[in-house]
């Protein structure tokens, strides 16, 4: 037996240490820290997202997919991105349907009392073709149930449609930001139920009542629908009546109006008090062009060109403000991420890829028809309704996978309002984590510190999430979006936090920055397995706005 000299346990150990600490320089993902100081430098410094976000939502206004508003927004974006020295920016095309604008709505009581109250139409829902008056009536049209309660009973009244909910004081701030607390708490894994209550089914239910309920009020005639607005203090939600597709009922004029004017009104009734109601919504439909937009331009990569870093938002906004956290924020922060690597001088290795995103309330339209002219697609359904309502999310049927598919490294969006990005979400994609963690930490001074292996939902990310390709939502801050500016009337460019999106666009051109160098793709989950559709069945159940 050859016997080995005795060693020093220490030196063994510092051995140990230094040929660990060897391993990991080598695996350890790169952060390239003069890139994050030249990023941070210009962002902070000489930021132009505050002038961004002004004309989006100041010289623009209002972007309603389809709309003139909307386009000028696209060109607008593309001349831009353009001026500030990005490749290849251009207009992608899609089929969708009748644009629609309004210019102004007035309505007021005339009896018992003269006063003005606070209501916006919804979009696609007609005008009033002039000055109308006419007596108030409560009458609930939320269910199939209703519609046939309701049925000649309607014809020459204005229709308050909701139950009177209660109003109560605001128990809480409407500010929120997360606290360490809630950033720990969201770094644990939830497991997801075992139905989405958004699944196939629920989502063909709503749209065939909404488009039954138009079918009943143009038969029925009433003058005008007034909605209860969710939400109080003066804010109100207001999306999407009408139909944007040609062919289809529109209804009647429909608006939404401030709970607190409508429980005026709603009280008056319930008492049996009669109260006459003054309307005049000018309002069109657009149908010379039937198509929607996505802006697209890129920064040319290198050695590594073929393949592809996408960041985005979506430019689309409902039409009762300006569209300033939902999602002028967003566009705003992913252009000045763009911005920043150009004045900075950046040549990524990968292309970096801007897209901005049309018809994202109507269903991620932009963002989905995009992954299926360049990533994937899905056979169309041979029935003409599943037809209609065809979605790389919802729909069953094998993907096809287009070579483009195995080019895309990753895509990063922001859609959660104003609020400074404070993390990630990981999309249950474990092997991003270390990645994202890495990339991270020169910027936890800054507030973005967590990695959460949690799904979220909702916006574009899920896209290309359900064909399989690494897309991701950043956490934000929630600021004010659900207590007063998402989808409502305030939500306008005063509720814009400047230091917030500084922060947020920072961060994103850091993400993407990285991704663009990094020597492989970022990993992907496996492919999404194709689910059976459930049992249709028939419903009563209210059916509101998807």
């Amino acid at each position: 037996m050859r016997r080995f000299p005795a060693r020093n346990p220490v030196a063994v150990s510092l051995l140990l240490v230094g040929l660990l600490l060897a391993h990991l320089s080598l695996t350890a993902e790169r952060v390239d820290l003069d890139m994050v100081t030249r990023i941070r430098h210009e962002g902070f410094r000489n930021s132009k997202v505050m002038e961004t976000a002004s004309a989006l939502t100041d010289r623009i206004g209002p972007r309603l997919t389809g709309s003139p508003g909307m386009k000028k927004s696209n060109e607008w974006t593309r001349d831009k991105l353009a001026e500030w020295g990005l490749a290849n920016a251009h207009l992608e095309s899609y089929p969708f349907g009748r644009g629609w604008s309004y210019e102004s709505a007035s309505v007021r009581m005339t009896l018992p009392d003269a006063a003005p109250l606070s209501a916006l139409p919804k979009a696609w829902s007609p005008g009033t073709n002039g000055p109308i008056r006419g007596r108030a009536v409560l009458a609930k049209l939320t269910t199939r149930e209703d519609l046939e309660k309701q049925k000649g009973k309607l014809k020459g009244l204005i229709v308050l449609a909701d139950e009177m909910r209660e109003v109560k004081p605001q128990e809480k701030a409407a500010l929120d930001r997360y606290d360490d607390a809630e950033l720990s708490e969201l770094e644990r894994y939830e497991i997801p139920p075992a139905r989405s209550p958004y699944g196939p089914e629920d989502f063909r239910r709503r749209r065939e009542f909404r488009r039954a309920l138009n079918v009943f009020l143009e038969a029925e005639k009433p003058l005008a629908v007034i909605d209860a607005g969710r939400l109080d203090g003066g804010a109100f939600h207001v999306q999407g009546g009408g139909s944007w597709r040609k062919g289809e009922p529109v209804g009647v004029p429909a608006l939404v109006m401030a709970v607190e004017h409508y429980g005026r009104i709603a009280r008056l009734l319930e008492r049996k008090e009669p109260v006459e109601l003054e309307l005049d919504v000018k309002a069109r439909f657009h149908d010379d062009d039937a198509m929607a937009y996505n802006t697209v331009a890129e920064i040319p990569g290198s050695d590594r060109s073929g393949e592809i870093v996408m960041l985005g938002a979506h430019m689309d906004s409902w039409h009762g403000a300006t569209g300033a956290t939902d999602n002028a924020a967003g566009v705003a922060a992913a252009m000045e991420a763009v911005r920043i690597l150009k004045a900075v001088g950046a040549k990524p290795r990968r292309t970096i890829r801007i897209a901005l995103w049309s018809g994202e309330e109507q269903g991620l339209f932009g963002s989905e028809k995009y992954v299926l002219d360049h990533f994937a697609s899905k056979p169309l359904p041979a029935d003409p309704k599943e037809r209609e309502n065809f979605s790389l999310r919802r729909s069953p049927g094998p993907l096809t996978l287009k070579p483009e598919h195995a080019k895309l490294s990753a895509y990063f969006n922001m859609d959660n309002g104003t609020g400074k990005i404070r993390g990630i979400y990981a999309q249950e994609n474990a092997a991003v984590v270390p990645i994202f963690e890495s990339w991270l930490e020169p910027l936890k001074d800054l507030g973005a510190t967590t990695v959460t292996m949690r799904n979220t939902r909702g916006t574009d990310h899920e896209s290309f999430d359900a064909v399989g390709l690494p897309g991701f939502q950043f956490v934000q801050d929630e600021v004010e979006y659900s207590t007063r500016t998402h989808h409502t009337n305030q939500d306008v460019y005063e509720r814009l936090q400047r230091d917030d999106l500084m922060q947020a666009s920072v961060v994103f051109a850091t993400f993407v920055w990285h991704a663009a160098m990094r020597d492989g793709k970022l990993p992907r989950k496996p492919m999404p397995k194709e689910e059976p559709r459930p049992t249709p069945s028939a419903s009563t159940t209210p059916s509101p706005t998807p």
